[in-house]
């Protein structure tokens, strides 16, 4: 008659240790690697396990991670979302890119180009960023990063009032070209490059008259 094998606690617990010890159990044991990975789906895992202790049943560890995926989007609607606005706005509608320095010259020159090419909306641009640069030149109106069409033709218009429409008509084409995406024609650039050669050739109304200087 066999007598059933009933150890103690230490025997037993000793006796489990060594039989975990053998080769073909460390062979089947995970490397770090994989315990980490192991350990981490359970986690992950976890959070989707209802808890009845939980607030409304729902796991804590949920509570946090929408509060922070809450602060993170506020965080970003109330500092990212003003600054590219801001920066959107400054970009859409300038006349020049920030890194546009060509001279008046330069600027006619491509406006002249393309109009061989009949590429009147790309002509149009070019003349009315000469005309801006043209009065920039002459200190009869100011360049500011991010300044409009609407802007240069506002300025313009005390220097040169008899030039007012044409100001406002060239701005408008300018950027119903450059920004609405319609196209010109022959004729709206031909109303841009003669208002650039009159404005050229016009003495602005803010300067004062020669023989003033001199008193």
């Amino acid at each position: 008659m066999t007598i059933p094998l009933d150890p103690d606690e230490d025997t037993a617990r000793d006796w489990l240790l060594q039989e975990l010890a053998k080769s073909e159990y460390q062979q089947a044991k995970p490397n770090p690697i994989d315990q980490f990975f192991n350990e981490l789906w359970e986690w992950f895992a976890s959070l989707f396990n209802y808890a009845p202790n939980g607030v409304f049943g729902i796991n804590p560890a949920w509570i946090f991670i929408i509060i922070g995926i809450i602060a993170v989007v506020v965080l970003v609607v109330i500092f990212g979302r003003p600054r590219a606005v801001a920066r959107r706005r400054a970009e859409h509608g300038a006349v020049f890119l920030d890194n546009d320095t060509r001279t008046v010259a330069q600027l006619r020159a491509a406006a002249d180009a393309a109009a061989a090419k009949a590429d009147w909306s790309l002509a149009l641009t070019e003349r009315f960023r000469a005309i801006a640069r043209g009065l920039a030149d002459r200190t009869v109106i100011r360049l500011r990063p991010g300044t409009t069409a609407q802007g240069v033709a506002a300025a313009a218009t005390a220097p040169f009032p008899d030039e007012v429409e044409e100001l406002r008509r060239a701005s408008g084409s300018f950027d119903q070209v450059r920004y609405a995406g319609l196209a010109a024609g022959e004729g709206d650039y031909e109303q841009v490059r003669d208002l650039d050669t009159r404005l050229e050739h016009t003495r602005p109304h803010l300067l004062p008259e020669p023989e003033a200087l001199t008193r």
